[in-house]
């Protein structure tokens, strides 16, 4: 497959519209006087399904043929990717067979379900879900649509950068979660297009990241699962497409603990009023850790997604440290 441009992103871009939310923008003055920079939230928590994927899921069905339609198609996702490709395949009128892990997120679960897919579930750790996949597209004929290393995908999920760019023009620093790499990828391409000057960086959990050392060694590492809350981004590897975009055009690839990405949902939860996931916390997380840099700055960060069950989100907010997420802030004689 050829690797995609930002003139598929705009391709996307036009599938998507009257498809796809155009997510807000937040900004929190306490996060902007933390950082010493302006700090522009793209909310993807926001977008259908509750993440991101819808954009990567809808561009890519939308430009299957219609034998190719009445064939189905199979997906392997750890949630957020499987939620978006049985929607969209919902709205295009298309059979969905999902490979999810057993213990993926319940909400997860049940709204795959619920939009329409077809759930066959695997042990993510000692199964293959592209194994299990590629049996299932044998059997049946379908065609699978890989959760990031697809170039529709790529395009589609780039979508969301580029909004940004336009809502709010320039930006120095530009803060992505990273998994697989499709939204890293995509990212890339619309920052390169438009903003040249801007730095992307990606954001991975700590114990989980390949992406961090592939950019490194120059070439894709691949680890064992790892052990994260942060579910959607327990990949193993970057993808070969999305590796090479990032391997060219990323600034670097930083790494969160999960403890910082509690302290994070517990702070948009708190001070912004939102519900994000651990996965959708890691640029903020990221862009904490380089504080110093980002003096001064107009910073962008994408929060992949807010999907994650009450209980578990109640669990791990309510076990945060009751430190307050930015520090000792003062402003107007008032933490805050």
């Amino acid at each position: 497959m050829n690797a995609p441009t930002f003139a598929d992103v705009e391709a996307a871009a036009r599938r998507l519209q009257g498809h796809a939310h155009r997510t807000p923008v937040l900004t929190s003055h306490t996060i902007d006087s933390s950082l010493g920079a302006s700090v522009f939230f793209k909310c993807e928590n926001f977008q259908r399904m509750g993440a991101f994927k819808f954009r990567g899921a809808f561009n890519a069905l939308s430009r299957l043929d219609g034998a190719t339609r009445a064939r189905g198609v199979i997906a392997f996702s750890s949630g957020n990717h499987a939620q978006a490709v049985a929607l969209a395949a919902r709205l295009l009128g298309i059979r969905a067979t999902i490979v999810m892990p057993r213990d993926a997120p319940a909400a997860k679960l049940e709204a795959t379900v619920g939009y329409g897919g077809y759930v066959v579930g695997y042990d993510r750790y000692t199964e293959s879900r592209e194994v299990i996949a590629q049996r299932l597209a044998e059997e049946s004929g379908g065609t699978v649509i890989p959760p990031y290393d697809h170039p529709d995908v790529i395009a589609g999920q780039g979508t969301a950068a580029a909004e940004l760019i336009a809502e709010c023009g320039h930006l120095d620093a530009l803060f992505v979660p990273l998994g697989g790499g499709g939204l890293l990828a995509g990212s890339v391409l619309a920052a390169q297009a438009v903003l040249p000057a801007c730095k992307v960086y990606g954001a991975e959990p700590e114990a989980g990241n390949d992406g961090q050392r592939s950019m490194r060694q120059g070439s894709i590492v691949r680890i064992e699962v790892p052990q994260t809350i942060a579910d959607g981004a327990q990949t193993q590897s970057l993808g070969k497409l999305t590796f090479e975009i990032i391997r060219r055009g990323a600034a670097d690839i930083l790494t969160a603990t999960d403890e910082e990405l509690i302290e994070c949902m517990r702070f948009f939860a708190e001070r912004m009023k939102i519900m994000v996931e651990p996965t959708g916390c890691l640029g903020l997380a990221a862009a904490r850790a380089r504080r110093a840099a980002l003096a001064g700055l107009r910073v962008g960060i994408i929060l992949s997604g807010g999907n994650v069950d009450a209980a578990r989100f109640a669990a791990l907010v309510g076990a945060a440290p009751a430190a307050d997420l930015v520090g000792a802030v003062v402003m107007g004689g008032q933490r805050g």
